[in-house]
């Protein structure tokens, strides 16, 4: 990356033993942080924002397995406190540059009693949230570090609404939940029939994104830099709005298996005055290392097409034992045709390689990643798709065998390099083999081998059925996108996702990093297969999503023969870019509506998304974010009569010449949404 601005400033103070409390703010000053040790010799934190305390005295510390408390009997040696001010640029992303303006207290600590220990928590403020993390550093008396439990609270100061999912500890793929704190009840979600695999141990735990709105002002709740640790749920108390730190365990229980030197990931609290403010923060990105990939040149974003919808629906399948296969030379060359004449870059294909018939068994060993089926050449497809220029998009689903994935991930990414293939889907569907919890720390080291490993191979990914997102794309940029949220296909074979949950997408999922959400649905009503299923959207909304969800992977995920019934509303998914130059948050309310303008990155040209829940809105946009001079705005809008139900193909397309003077006036269905390209003249 091209470093613009640093500025550090530092200063120490020693023999801080008495010190019992000092504070920091951010560089604004609109949040203060105060650190504390109490008189039992326990480490916290207070949070006002605004002149509003939003986190109350909250406790910290570890708990490890030879009993050793890194919670109480603490004493202060040291407080250290630094200046940090960069802007650094990214190779792909929701904008160019990123500013990393913060200031950072460290804490260094130490244990009363024999033996004596020592670690530091180090507290970065932003203006838009704080970051705190634990380092035990090499010492005498400790090398393996077993961390039973992890004492990080956050004491909020009301019964704060949130919009929540389960503390699963296999699985995020459930809807939003608003309620207060205390009508939080996550055993409700246990066992649903249309996950492969899910585990709710604790009725009161959530996972994060956490996002709470409180009076007059936003928190979200997340980590950022999940490496060689545990994933963190937070255990909620509903009489005194406690949440407590509860990290997905080993099988044995132990939370944490390390050694030292150890960093824990950041624990981030975003706190914001207005929802929008919680899309445009960097935070959890700046609170990752810089690139370890010294040149990203071969790191392209790009939009593809799939033979994979058309499973979900029941067109074909993956296995040619449950019905007509989908993954066939001849259907791949149709998608790679459309996908040509479209300006789509790349194509994916699930079900080619040999093993599905025994998908979603108990069977170990299915796939070998490399043995196509016979009525799938693969180097047949590659050779057309290079001479229309479209890009194969290889597919690595394990079944959740990681421990046969780990074997042969290199083979299986040497093949796919030997032969060009320079993006990689994987997916995990089920119970991991061996026993390991999917959001346990032995699952966080497999997918960092995985990205590090395809990173090697000059591969980038885009992983599915993942651990949460926590910023590491700005160290492993290779790390284009991933699921991790109740995505597309489940409108297909499940319970359908509400209009309200791609308006909730933004404020919780997406806080931690891109989404692959595979928008793009045109057949909103599967009548041909499946007459009970749909998309509970309108047309326009599904391209408004290609703007308000950001994914430098971009899916158009249905079929070519949708698509060439209404090649005029196609025309916007050809034009959306997927690498953005800044991005404006135009108004917002979490799961009800958003409108996000972004500008495509090296021209002037700018797009619009807008969409809204059940309800109908009518919006006025001021486009002042443009630059001088006349814009040719098309505009992919909710016919009159358009509804997510009763009529979600209704639209109509319209085109004029606009400035930065003037107001767009949008009016959107039930359901629905209105898309945006301004070309500037």
């Amino acid at each position: 990356m091209r470093l613009l601005i640093v500025t550090l400033v530092g200063f120490l103070f020693f023999s801080c033993a008495k010190k019992q409390s000092t504070q920091i703010s951010s560089p604004n000053g609109n949040i203060v942080l105060n650190t504390f040790t109490n008189k039992e010799g326990e480490p916290g934190y207070k949070i006002v924002f605004d002149n509003k305390t939003v986190i109350d005295s909250s406790f910290l510390g570890y708990v490890l397995n030879d009993r050793l408390d890194l919670s109480r009997n603490l004493q202060v040696d040291s407080i250290s406190t630094t200046t940090f001010n960069e802007t650094w640029e990214r190779p792909w992303g929701e904008s160019r540059t990123v500013d990393n303006y913060y200031n950072q207290l460290t804490l260094s600590l130490s244990t009363k009693t024999d033996p004596v220990l020592t670690f530091k928590i180090v507290f970065r403020v932003f203006d838009d949230g704080i970051g705190f993390r634990y380092e035990i550093p090499e010492q005498q008396g400790i090398d393996s570090i077993f961390i039973n439990n992890e004492k990080t609270q956050f004491h909020l100061t009301d019964d704060l609404t949130a919009w929540w999912i389960p503390g699963d500890w296999e699985s995020y793929e459930h809807l939003w939940t608003k309620s207060r704190l205390s009508e939080i009840d996550a055993g409700a979600r246990r066992n649903h029939p249309n996950l492969s695999c899910t585990l709710i141990p604790d009725s009161l735990a959530v996972n994060t994104p956490l996002t709470m709105e409180g009076d007059g002002y936003y928190l979200s709740i997340h980590e950022a830099s999940l490496v060689d640790y545990a994933g963190m749920t937070l255990h909620v108390d509903k009489g005194s709005h406690t949440l407590t730190s509860s990290l997905v365990p080993w099988p044995d229980g132990v939370k944490v298996k390390t050694k030292s030197p150890m960093k824990s990931p950041w624990r981030t609290i975003q706190i914001v005055k207005e929802p929008g403010e919680l899309i445009t923060s960097n935070l959890i990105v700046n609170l990752n290392e810089p690139s370890k990939i010294e040149n990203t040149g071969w790191i392209k974003p790009s939009k593809y097409m799939g033979i994979w919808w058309e499973m979900h629906i029941g067109k074909s399948s993956w296995a040619p034992t449950w019905n007509n296969p989908g993954a066939t030379t001849e259907n791949a060359k149709k998608y790679i045709d459309f996908a040509s004449k479209h300006h789509i870059d790349g194509l994916l294909v699930e079900g080619w390689n040999t093993g599905w018939e025994n998908w979603l068994d108990t069977a170990t060993q299915i796939f070998d990643f490399v043995t196509p089926y016979p009525y799938f050449n693969i180097d047949e497809v590659l050779r057309y798709g290079k001479s229309k220029g479209v890009n194969l998009i290889g597919h690595h689903e394990t079944s959740g065998d990681v421990a046969t994935y780990d074997r042969l991930m290199d083979s299986a990414y040497q093949y796919y390099e030997d032969k060009g293939v320079k993006y990689v889907k994987s997916g995990y569907v089920g119970r991991i083999t061996p026993h390991q919890y999917h959001h346990s720390q032995w699952m966080v080291n497999h997918y960092q081998r995985a990205v590090t490993k395809a990173a090697e191979h000059h591969i980038m990914l885009d992983v599915h059925e993942p651990i949460k997102a926590t910023g590491l794309r700005r160290t492993w940029p290779n790390l284009l996108s991933r699921e991790g949220l109740r995505g597309q296909e489940f409108n297909a074979w499940s319970e359908t996702n509400p209009p309200s949950h791609t308006a909730t997408i933004p404020f919780t999922r997406m806080l931690g990093g891109p989404v692959d959400f595979t928008p793009g649905i045109f057949n909103i009503k599967f009548n041909e297969f499946k007459k009970d299923k749909q998309v509970n959207t309108t047309l326009a909304k599904q391209l408004a999503l290609y703007v308000v969800i950001y994914s430098p992977v971009q899916m158009a995920a249905d079929l070519p023969e949708h698509y060439e019934k209404h090649l005029d509303a196609f025309k916007f998914i050809e034009d959306v870019p997927v690498n953005w130059e800044r991005t404006k948050v135009l108004n917002a309310a979490i799961g009800e509506y958003v409108t996000i303008a972004r500008q495509e990155r090296g021209t002037d040209n700018w797009f619009i998304g807008s969409i809204t829940n059940e309800e109908q809105r009518e919006f006025d946009l001021l486009l002042d974010f443009l630059q001088e001079g006349n814009y040719k705005a098309v505009i992919y809008k909710d016919g009159p009569d358009a509804h997510w139900d009763k009529n979600p193909v209704s639209y109509t397309i319209d085109s004029l010449t606009v400035t930065n003077e003037d107001i767009l006036h949008l009016k959107l269905a039930p359901g629905g949404g209105v898309a945006v390209a301004l070309f500037q003249k």
